[in-house]
């Protein structure tokens, strides 16, 4: 995958993502791992993510930028709906937090909150998840939703339990 590639369902700047520089001087091809890693935390967003054309744009356990389009994301009013904003919020989140969990691990959202500010009718949406906590086993991130202007349409915070692979290998 290319640095530069973004992918409906998931794109990477896979020189953001957090560990390489551990793997590389531990002989570990940064650029596999990495692509490997990736690829499974992308085929474990779902397809409601898919279905609500999610990308991600780059993705780190620390940073995670996804984007949205408000079209086909509208409650009856012509508004992006708030539910939608969750769904781009955990989305985002929740790849950093499969990254941080690492080969083997997994993420479970076991909170997420939301606060809506701004109503949005087209264009699309870009969600920032910045990790407020990475431990062993809770992974916290702020998450930033704004509009094609740069307006604040959404704050969230979403914590994800982190399950790590006990299977030595």
């Amino acid at each position: 995958m290319a640095d530069d590639e973004t992918v409906r369902g998931g794109a990477v700047d896979a020189g953001e993502t957090a560990g390489v520089h551990e793997r590389a001087a531990a002989g570990v091809d940064e650029r596999a791992v990495t692509a490997a890693t990736l690829s499974e935390v992308f085929e474990s967003m779902g397809a409601l993510a898919d279905r609500m054309g999610v990308e991600v744009l780059s993705a780190a356990p620390d940073r995670v930028v996804g984007r949205m389009p408000v079209v086909g994301n509208t409650q009856p009013y012509g508004l992006l709906h708030g539910g939608a904003s969750c769904v781009l919020a955990e989305t985002v989140g929740s790849v950093g937090a499969a990254l941080h969990a690492g080969p083997g691990g997994r993420a479970v959202g076991i909170e997420l909150n939301a606060s809506h500010h701004l109503g949005v009718r087209d264009g699309s949406v870009t969600a920032t998840a910045t990790a407020l906590r990475l431990g062993r086993s809770l992974a916290t991130y702020e998450i930033e939703v704004v509009d094609d202007a740069g307006r604040r349409v959404c704050t969230a915070r979403l914590s994800c339990m982190i399950q790590r692979s006990t299977i030595a290998g």
